[in-house]
């Protein structure tokens, strides 16, 4: 059913295209009604406007918070047009029909980002526009909605087509997206006020806007999408991809895994991760980041095929050059220098990423979806220091043993559970990763190390090893001391604590507790 644009009501926050489609509805003879800032940038236009105060018969009030709250308004947005009871109604009250209303809401999502005191984004969240946007789009079969700029030129060719008039198929369409443009902007309103009271709510939604269309999901045969958040600035999807194709969801799921794991390290010291399936296969600081990209590649150089690599300073030109001899997906950093574009250059078919904003601290919260409903929990931010080490065996650790103890612990926070991670000289040497008993991934990591080049930084002797979680037996414990681990750091906890450590004291090392866990899942 076609219907005749005969009134619009227009009230925008963003006027830019507001020429163009005014110019379209005059020269379709309509009436144009609006409101405050938006009538007067009509009228400049040279353009006939009526004010809304001649629909309400009450002059805008309250600075503006009061204008289009109104019967009027709202009655000639929602009255039923084939109904007899809706259109005596509108003849008792003299309540004329709004066929089309153009409304873009306050800039509260802008005002928020900005840092804004309490004060002034209160204000600016709107509450006529939202009124009047569900109304019409609730209304659709007779009311043509536009909340979007980029819908301006679909509804001057929609007008220019049907001679004035809109299908039901375009108001149904924009009525759509209209109650996802009020659901995205009152779940902006609702994250924001409860992060800054940091309380539990009872009912959860959070925004998110639509960034691309991906190619497919984890298989060809899943469809996928990519969606910002609304609250949070940093984040692959914040980046800047620099070269190479767009990226899949298998991609930017293991480039956050990256990006999570390459946080954990102060940018002070340079330091690199490689990711494989969301697990690190080789992790490492240096002097340079060259040499951090060596040490983390010798720790698993078959798995580093394809992977992703992330690393915490500016890449530079001898980075560069190690990192392409071998096929790499992504990689992410928060700067590039010149030379180092160059190089990556010669590799078509490889993503560099560059997110400035890599290091800020991400305080957002962790969504998993699980049938029937959503898992939210904080994230796993909780930082391990020298202070917070107990000492529960007989041979205390070296200041040296501390240090690789508590960058292990760093990388077995960012493994798949159950987690086993062996290091020395700040690098991974082995990591076990994701299986049902600990005592398998003790003996993965092992074998993995075993795999690899030998050399005395590579050796498994006198290193150091992390579990994300206690061991609830010894056996775990003797396949890293079997192997040649020297100290070893987990969270305790287990009912068997004192066998553990009377098996340590047993072969000589030294081990301590954090009283934190790190699983993930």
């Amino acid at each position: 059913m076609d219907i005749k644009i005969k009134t619009a009501l227009i009230s925008v926050s963003d006027k830019s295209g507001l020429d163009k489609v005014v110019q379209s509805l005059k020269e379709h003879n309509i009436k144009i009604v609006s409101t405050g800032g938006t009538a007067k940038s009509i009228s400049a236009m040279g353009v006939d406007v009526t004010d809304v105060s001649s629909l309400t018969n009450f002059p805008e009030m309250m600075d503006g918070r009061v204008k289009t709250l109104h019967p009027n308004v709202h009655g000639g947005l929602l009255s039923k047009r084939d109904d007899k009871n809706h259109v005596q109604s509108q003849k008792e009250h003299g309540i004329e029909d709004i066929d089309l209303i153009i409304v873009n809401l306050y800039p509260f999502e802008e005002t928020i980002k900005s840092d804004e005191n309490e004060e002034i984004c209160i204000e600016n969240i709107d509450i006529g526009g939202p009124a009047m946007l569900r109304s019409a789009a609730k209304n659709h079969k007779f009311v043509t909605v536009i909340t979007d700029v980029v819908d301006y030129d679909e509804l001057i060719t929609e007008l220019e087509k049907n001679k004035g008039s809109t299908t039901l198929d375009f108001r149904k369409k924009l009525a759509a997206k209209t109650f996802s443009t009020t659901a995205y902007y009152d779940s902006l309103i609702s994250d924001w006020f409860y992060r800054r009271e940091n309380e539990k709510v009872e009912k959860f939604s959070t925004a998110g806007k639509l960034s691309s269309t991906l190619r497919y999901g984890e298989n060809p045969h899943q469809s996928a999408s990519l969606y910002k958040s609304s609250m949070q600035y940093s984040g692959i999807p914040q980046a800047t991809l620099l070269q190479g194709k767009e990226l899949s969801y298998n991609n930017i799921n293991d480039a956050d895994a990256a990006l999570q794991l390459i946080k954990e390290f102060e940018k002070a010291t340079p330091t690199v991760a490689i990711i494989k399936h969301a697990n690190p296969c080789g992790v490492a600081s240096g002097s340079t980041l060259h040499e951090a990209y060596t040490k983390a590649f010798s720790c698993d150089t078959t798995s580093a095929f394809g992977g992703i690599i992330a690393l915490n300073q500016t890449i530079d030109k001898d980075s560069a050059e190690q990192i392409v001899k071998i096929f790499t997906e992504v990689i992410i950093a928060p700067g590039i220098t010149d030379e180092a574009k160059a190089i990556f250059k010669t590799k078509n078919n490889l993503r560099v990423l560059i997110l400035t904003s890599l290091h800020e601290k991400n305080n957002s919260q962790n969504f998993k979806s699980i049938e029937g409903g959503i898992l939210v929990q904080s994230n796993d931010d909780k930082n391990t220091n020298t202070s917070d080490l107990k000492v529960v065996t007989e041979r205390k650790p070296s200041d040296s043993e501390i240090e690789d103890m508590l960058f292990a612990f760093k990388v077995c926070k960012h493994v798949k559970s159950n987690a086993i991670i062996y290091v020395k000289n700040k690098k991974t040497i082995g990591i076990g990763a994701g299986q049902m008993s600990r005592v398998d991934s003790a003996k993965i990591a092992s074998q993995k190390n075993r795999e690899m080049e030998k050399s005395d930084e590579n050796s498994l002797e006198n290193s150091v090893v992390a579990s994300d979680a206690f061991f609830p037996f010894a056996d775990g414990l003797l396949v890293t001391i079997s192997s040649g681990a020297k100290a070893v750091i987990q969270p305790g906890g287990s009912v068997k604590d004192n066998e553990v450590i009377e098996a340590a004291n047993k072969a000589g090392i030294s081990m301590v507790f954090t009283g934190v866990r790190h699983f993930r899942h």
